[in-house]
């Protein structure tokens, strides 16, 4: 149960954090929804995620946004039920994060915690409402949270110009801690998908070692190789089995999606 708690939170957090690569279009528009099939050893059903993407106002602002659901589903429910949420309302230009929301359901244990980023005074102010505690973090310009990286990435990295081998790098908040999040680009493939055989760019983020990953680089990331670059599938090897997230459904995309015959 450990096992299937970390690797279907870490599994929802990656998610979010697809690396696709930037063009002079926003690869994405309002109104995008994505749902992903979460599986155990490619055959047990463990859950369901989706990601929304929404218009907002923040502090008379126009801000995008972004809804982020996961939770498990049929006998692994049973055994250990997940519910998340997350939301993020980012800039529409610089895709700077304002605003980040946790309200998970994880085997009995919850969070609720609201961060706003004031770039005044380079601090975030994660609002607990569970231990009703206030906790400051210094912060740089560059930070992103766990749902504006996927969507900064995708505008701000140029896929002609990324080599077999290069290493993305994005400075990430979460839980109140900043740490270095690692993509490495492993080239192009074609993967067959329920909608049919698509050309993608392949990634692998690197994760930490030990009790529920078998090595550092236990995780493989499909993205579409289209103007959307949105994940058409994960694998994450564990130390016991695997766990895999398919893309099941999709609708306002903002270009073309291409399916291979």
């Amino acid at each position: 149960l450990f096992h299937m708690k970390k690797s279907l939170t870490i599994l929802f957090f990656i998610l979010g954090l697809n690396f696709p690569l930037a063009q002079a279009q926003n690869s994405f528009k309002t109104g995008e929804w994505l749902k992903f099939r979460m599986s155990y050893s490619g055959w047990v059903k463990a859950g369901y995620s989706t990601l929304h993407v929404k218009d907002a106002s923040y502090k008379n602002d126009s801000v995008y946004h972004v809804i982020g659901k996961g939770k498990t589903t049929g006998p692994i429910k049973w055994l250990y039920k997940v519910n998340d949420r997350f939301e993020s309302y980012f800039d529409k230009e610089s895709f700077k994060p304002f605003k980040f929301v946790r309200k998970t359901y994880e085997g009995g244990h919850t969070k609720n915690r609201i961060v706003e980023f004031d770039y005044n005074n380079n601090i975030a102010l994660t609002n607990d409402l569970k231990a009703k505690r206030i906790i400051k973090t210094p912060i740089g310009s560059d930070i992103q949270d766990m749902i504006s990286a996927y969507y900064f990435v995708r505008n701000n990295y140029k896929s002609e110009e990324i080599k077999i081998g290069e290493v993305i790098e994005l400075n990430m908040f979460f839980d109140n801690e900043i740490f270095k999040f690692k993509l490495k680009f492993l080239g192009h493939s074609k993967l067959k998908t329920k909608f049919g055989y698509v050309k993608c760019l392949k990634f692998r983020p690197y994760v930490m070692a030990g009790r529920v990953f078998k090595e550092e680089e236990s995780v493989t990331l499909w993205v579409s190789a289209d103007k959307n670059k949105i994940p058409l599938k994960i694998k994450a090897d564990l130390r016991v089995g695997s766990i895999v997230a398919d893309l099941e459904a999709f609708k306002g995309l903002s270009h073309p999606f291409k399916i291979q015959l």
